[in-house]
């Protein structure tokens, strides 16, 4: 029998897996600066958790969950997206006590799952790298937020980015909108998808976000949202535009937009790419909003919100594709070269003593011959190579080769795990005061 990874996941190898570690070391860098911290919540969650805040009429809900039920017959999920769950931690800890300062902000990676055809950065298991912000229904949560995602995207060097922003209002402004939908969609009913169809009294906001051709036709002539929107809401898109402006951020408005989830609201917005990876032609690389309710949803207090995700994957497709090189993985300080089977006690007390200094040491495993561990050394990219031969076992001395410049020295064995900063200094030719 032939074993194979799971259709629509990916097995991340040494070698791209320092891609991810970049992007992620790079993420946290940035959400420091805002003063986000890290929250880790399970990777299968109750089925409710999202069915109750994704919305039934979701495609996450209707057709990607992975959903079982385990042994003790609880009807439980593979995450498929880290914002709900972030919330039950935040309900269920009561992070919105006094103790706890607001608004509280936190950050997630990890893995998410959606079963849905497989195609290139969408998998079925895929990474997202997200952020909430709980506890401030200001505007300026809003432009910070976003700020802080085009950061992350400047940092790792990716360019060619379009800020997509829209409002969805707040309730009233909602509910009056969602009403002019029906009205303007029931006489098209019998033109829509099976999929828009369902939607159109439940959720009608979604049959904008429809991929079905004939429904984008109908819906081009669809009311706007903008013309909805009551004062309150008006007030703080506004002022989330003026935000923008004041901080050079340039964006574009899309009253269409929507976005996939049901429990968004006010201000929604998308990072679009016109990467190679993509043809040139925008794609969605990380998106969000704001999410008034939602804590509410799941049982806890009236408590604002506004987050955003981006997949890894898809950021790592846009990397490869715009050339962005990421910083190698540190070379060897040293590469221990051991010549006869007497020394290999020693070697791989030189190693650890060099490494237990702080520094990248290497010794051979396989009992090559010498030539083969200079070749190995070399392959590694080794500062220095040092020798213990039988020679260096007689007078408990190694040799140290800078590949470098060619400097050698011959130096007590016990200056090395005692001190090898100042060794490796003498042999780079350096003075150390």
């Amino acid at each position: 029998m032939v074993y194979q990874r799971p259709k629509g996941t990916a097995d991340i190898l040494p070698g791209e897996s320092e891609k991810w570690q970049y992007v992620e070391q790079t993420a946290r860098q940035v959400f420091s600066n805002y003063q986000f911290k890290e929250i880790r919540t399970p990777i299968f969650e109750s089925f409710d958790v999202f069915s109750r805040s994704v919305g039934d009429t979701s495609d996450i809900v209707t057709k990607e969950m992975y959903d079982f039920y385990d042994k003790g017959k609880r009807h439980v999920v593979l995450r498929p997206e880290g914002t709900a769950g972030i919330v039950r931690a935040y309900v269920e800890n009561k992070l919105f006590g006094p103790e706890h300062s607001k608004p509280v902000k936190v950050y997630y990676m990890g893995p998410m799952f959606r079963y849905e055809r497989p195609q290139s950065g969408r998998m079925r298991e895929f990474h997202q790298i997200g952020v909430e912000a709980l506890g401030s229904a200001s505007p300026t949560v809003d432009v910070e937020t976003i700020a802080m995602a085009l950061g992350l995207f400047k940092k790792i060097g990716i360019g060619g980015l379009k800020l997509v922003i829209n409002t969805l209002g707040n309730l009233a402004s909602r509910q009056a909108y969602r009403q002019a939908l029906i009205d303007f969609l029931e006489p098209h009913f019998a033109e829509l998808s099976e999929d828009s169809q369902v939607r159109l009294h439940k959720n009608p906001l979604r049959v904008l976000d429809s991929k079905d051709k004939k429904d984008q036709a109908i819906v081009a002539d669809a009311p706007s949202i903008l013309d909805y929107l009551d004062e309150e809401s008006t007030a703080h898109f506004t002022t989330v535009k003026t935000l923008l402006d004041n901080l050079g951020i340039a964006y574009e408005v899309d009253p269409t937009m929507v976005r996939g989830l049901d429990y968004y609201n006010h201000t929604i917005f998308e990072i679009m790419s016109n990467s190679k990876a993509f043809g040139g032609q925008y794609m969605t690389v990380c998106a969000g909003g704001r999410y008034n309710g939602l804590v509410e949803e799941i049982g806890g207090p009236a408590t604002p919100g506004f987050g955003f995700g981006l997949g890894i994957e898809r950021m790592l497709l846009v990397m490869d594709a715009d050339g962005i090189e990421v910083p190698t993985t540190k070379a060897p300080a040293a590469y221990v070269v051991g010549i006869g089977a007497e020394a290999v006690p020693t070697v791989v007390q030189v190693t650890q003593a060099i490494r237990n200094a702080g520094f990248v040491a290497e010794h051979d495993y396989l009992d090559r011959k010498p030539k083969a561990q200079f070749k190995m050394a070399n392959r590694l990219n080794a500062e220095v190579v040092i020798t213990i031969g039988e020679s260096e076992l007689a007078t408990q001395s190694a040799h140290l080769k800078n590949m470098a410049t060619g400097n050698e020295i011959t130096v007590p064995l016990a200056e090395i795990e005692q001190d090898f900063a100042t060794v490796l200094a003498q042999v780079r030719g350096e003075q150390r005061g």
